[in-house]
This record gives structure tokens, C-alpha cells and sequence, in this order.
């Protein structure tokens, strides 16, 4: 019979010891319900009133007691470091204007791997490297379950 968790310890509460750890990659961490294993093969079944983002550290506590520790999962990467301050702005605004998760950062901005956004942020004017690491995107306005949860006519406007 799995373990069974309805709540959640932030990172940067108090921490007791964890029993085991869940590694999760970034677009796994946005969860509600589920089955998540742990790493020595037990199963917790997660089950929040409502969807949450989990982060590295994070503390699932155990009905009966206990925790099970979340542990970001190292994911391909680019690094893309820009000329300058402005030049982040400009490369995170491109990023942006594309829905695309980043982790920006006061000297890079760092993003999942793709060949095509890689070519197009070298075209301006970005160095890219090639990066393991965890990722941290940053949490969006909107983050609804569904999509990316907001309305604004993609491809539409009026001017």
C-alpha cells in the first residue's frame, strides 16, 4: 500500500529528515494528484486540494508521519549569457514573447534545450552553451492547470 501525502513543507521551512527523495523534472513539479515514486521503489500518492509548484527542498509530509524530500531532476540546458544588462532584458523579452519556461538570472538566462531558439538567440547576439543542470523556470502570471491560461489573441491584434 502506497504512502499517502496531503500537504506540503516549503523548502525554506523547517526540516525534519526525510525518509527517501522524488526526483522531478521541472514540468513534472506542477502537480495536484499522483503517483510518484520514490527512489528506493516506494510510491507516494500525492493528492493536494489544489495544484501547487513544487521546488527543490520542498517536503512532502506523511499521513502517519514522516516525509518524502523533492529533488529537482538535472535536465539539458542552454546557458545564454548576453553582451549586457540590456541585452538580458532584450533576450528574456524574446523568450518571453514565445511562452518559453526560463530561469532568468542577474547574468544569464537559462532554458531547455532547442536547436531552432538556440539558433535564433546566437542571431542575437547571445553566447549558448550547452549546460546540465536543475532547472528553475520562473512561475508565470498565469498558471492555470489547463494550457497556459489566459486569452489574448495570439497571432490577432487590432491595431
Amino acid at each position: 500500500m502506497p504512502y499517502r501525502s496531503t500537504e506540503i513543507l516549503r523548502a525554506d521551512a523547517g526540516h525534519p529528515v526525510p525518509i527517501d527523495v522524488i526526483v522531478l523534472a521541472h514540468d513534472q513539479r506542477h502537480i495536484r494528484r499522483k503517483l510518484l515514486h520514490m527512489q528506493h521503489d516506494d510510491v507516494v500518492m500525492l493528492d493536494l486540494r489544489e495544484p501547487v509548484m513544487l521546488a527543490h527542498g520542498d517536503l512532502l509530509l506523511l499521513e502517519g508521519g514522516g516525509c518524502v524530500e523533492i529533488i529537482a531532476a538535472e535536465e539539458d540546458l542552454y546557458a545564454v549569457t548576453p553582451r549586457d544588462r540590456l541585452h538580458l532584458v532584450e533576450l528574456a523579452w524574446h523568450l518571453g514573447n514565445r511562452h518559453l519556461p526560463a530561469q532568468i538570472e542577474a547574468e544569464r538566462i537559462v532554458i531547455l534545450r532547442d536547436p531552432v531558439i538556440g539558433a535564433m538567440l546566437k542571431g542575437l547576439g547571445a553566447e549558448i552553451a550547452e549546460i546540465s543542470e536543475p532547472f528553475h523556470p520562473m512561475r508565470g502570471a498565469y498558471h492555470g492547470t489547463g494550457g497556459h491560461g489566459h486569452h489574448h489573441g495570439h497571432g490577432h491584434h487590432h491595431d
